[in-house]
């Protein structure tokens, strides 16, 4: 999705396309609808789907970095948006998370990386990435397909952490572990 309600897509023979909305809840609404299309068109959906709906700016985040999330949960049901299990979307207090850690399902962990700050992104999460055979008791029931629309509201980058001597410490730019100490342990998987 585009600045002034522009959507532009490629079709299977690498043929661009560009389509303009009337507004920019149109455009958004047309790319969460062909998000579910192509998830409908999947056999078997084995990884995320991913569709950006607002591209956001600054850098992408990626693993390490600690995030302030806006979001909601659909179940995927009938081909489409089923009901909400969850949302802080009218809540005063947004998720915090830090990419990476093991702390939310995987499809999240997969699905966010490469966002940026003010991005919002449509996520179509197979129950493998989610919450399985197991589902949540009394909101997700087992094998359930999960649709999230996330939203950054505030990143820190793992590499804003600076060291000792005062200069940024990146584990980005070097192949070594970064030095960054981390409370939150390993994942059990």
């Amino acid at each position: 999705v585009q600045p002034n309600n522009y959507s532009t897509f490629y079709d299977d023979q690498r043929q661009n396309w560009s389509i303009m909305f009337e507004s920019e809840k149109a455009a958004v609404d047309f790319s969460k609808q062909v998000c579910i299309a192509k998830c409908n068109s999947c056999p078997a959906l084995d990884s995320v789907l991913c569709q950006d709906l607002l591209l956001g700016e600054g850098q992408g985040v990626e693993g390490g970095d600690s995030l302030e999330v806006a979001y909601t949960g659909w179940l995927f049901q009938n081909n489409g948006l089923g009901q909400v299990f969850d949302s802080n979307v009218n809540k005063d207090k947004l998720l915090r998370l830090k990419l990476g850690s093991g702390k939310v399902i995987k499809g999240w962990e997969e699905g966010m990386v490469g966002m940026k700050k003010g991005g919002r992104r449509f996520l179509i999460i197979p129950p493998a990435w989610a919450y399985g055979a197991q589902g949540v008791a009394g909101r997700v029931p087992p094998d359930s397909t999960l649709v999230f629309e996330v939203e950054i509201r505030r990143v820190k980058l793992a590499k804003e952490c600076s060291g000792s001597d005062g200069l940024s410490v990146s584990s980005r730019d070097s192949p070594a572990p970064s030095p960054v100490p981390s409370s939150d342990g390993f994942s059990s998987d």
